[in-house]
């Protein structure tokens, strides 16, 4: 795509926004292309309650389908587009309500506490949910001393570590976080010795153990910008390196080049605009599911974290 043909696209999408009174939101692992057309720009669920204070009338997500299924249990009454929609999560089809059932049925005592990377459907069977940022006060916040986690087992393990309870893993990862091995951060750590380290929760115990920090991608913003470090190793998606460094022009960002999401990066500008143009593809909920899906959220966003 040329500068003029980026330029063209770049104004039609702000005519079509301004005709179908759109917001658009994008995730902190889109290609940049996609960054640069964003309203707003995070983490799903920050994503998704900002859109919920704006006056639009047409929510446009560019990330994967559970996030804008979160947009739609948040603001019913928009439409909400996935410009791609084969943009799915890995490790939110590794839980379903069916097998989520079955674990209730096996531990009664349990509460189930789910990750947002989960579908309406499974967060309709859940008790209340979490953040990457809250999970460790979300599940201290549950009465039951025995909790089902879903469905990230590395995020699981990482609240174990800071928790008294009982925690129930499900087998459950993000194939992309998987892909950052110790041996990439120690290579990374051994090339830029000033570095400070910071990697996501999703990552297996033995990266996690190689940090500087444990942090959300919003936790990652804020580190970025608030650290004395100079040069930062990020142990996430790689295309939250395009954010940082923007932001943070003084410093210098690593990447881990395996850690590479491709639903993160199927969405274009160009599908953005057709989304707009032929609203495609909408978002729908069934109202049953949608009701108790979104008491679940509401649970966690009245906890005090």
């Amino acid at each position: 795509m040329t500068q003029t043909d980026g330029g063209e696209l770049r104004a039609t999408i702000e005519r079509l926004k301004d005709e179908r009174r759109a917001v658009i939101l994008v995730h902190n692992y889109q290609i940049p292309e996609v960054q640069e057309i964003a309203d707003f720009l995070g983490d799903s669920l920050e994503l998704s309650r900002k859109a919920a204070d704006t006056e639009a009338e047409v929510i446009v997500f560019c990330g994967v389908h559970f996030m804008a299924e979160t947009a739609k249990l948040l603001s019913p009454d928009r439409t909400v587009l996935l410009p791609e929609r084969t943009a799915g999560c890995p490790m939110a089809d590794m839980v379903n309500p069916e097998r989520l059932r079955e674990a209730k049925k096996a531990h009664p005592g349990a509460a189930v506490v789910a990750y947002v990377n989960t579908s309406a459907a499974t967060k309709a069977e859940s008790d209340i949910c979490c953040t990457s940022a809250n999970a460790v006060e979300i599940v201290n916040s549950v009465e039951a001393d025995e909790v089902i986690f879903i469905p990230d087992c590395h995020l699981g393990t990482w609240v174990q570590e800071h928790t008294d309870k009982q925690v129930i893993l499900w087998k459950g990862w993000c194939p992309t976080h998987q892909k950052i091995l110790p041996e990439f951060i120690i290579r990374a750590k051994e090339e830029h010795p000033q570095a400070a380290v910071i990697v996501h929760g999703e990552c297996p115990a033995p990266v996690r153990r190689l940090a500087d920090a444990v942090l959300s991608t919003g936790g990652m913003v804020r580190y970025a910008r608030e650290s004395d470090a100079r040069e930062i190793i990020v142990g996430t998606e790689y295309g939250m390196v395009y954010r940082l460094q923007k932001e943070n022009p003084d410093k210098q960002f690593y990447q881990i080049d395996s850690a590479v999401c491709p639903n993160m990066k199927k969405t274009t500008p160009a599908k953005v605009a057709q989304a707009l143009e032929k609203m495609q593809y909408q978002i729908e909920i069934d109202e049953d599911i949608a009701e108790r899906a979104r008491g679940a959220v509401e649970r966690m966003l009245a906890v005090r974290t």
